[in-house]
């Protein structure tokens, strides 16, 4: 697992699956554009939504949870994990609001 800064998370998250692993309130607050939300607490029962041959950006809104929703992948047998150093709360790309 590798934690990116924005910049590099910014060079391979539109190749990849982008996964905001906040709460959903949290993620209709706003969400990093093209993010599918897959909250931590759900992550357990969903990951199978999630490919294994795809590298995999998780973001949250510091960094703890995308580091355990890494951890649990990687024990599932998922490589190519990424997470977005200081998480979402110091993104400055484009974002999505639900109105």
């Amino acid at each position: 697992m590798k934690h990116l800064s924005e910049e590099e998370f910014r060079a391979g998250y539109r190749k990849a699956q982008l996964i905001d692993v906040r709460e959903p309130n949290e993620f209709e607050g706003g969400h990093i554009l093209g993010a599918r939300n897959i909250p931590l607490s759900q992550l357990r029962q969903r990951h199978k939504e999630i490919r294994t041959d795809q590298p995999v950006y998780f973001y949250c809104q510091n960094t703890v949870r995308s580091g355990r929703a890494a951890q649990m992948l990687k024990r599932k047998g998922y490589s190519n994990l990424h997470c977005l150093k200081g998480g979402f709360k110091g993104w400055t790309g484009k974002v999505k609001k639900k109105k």
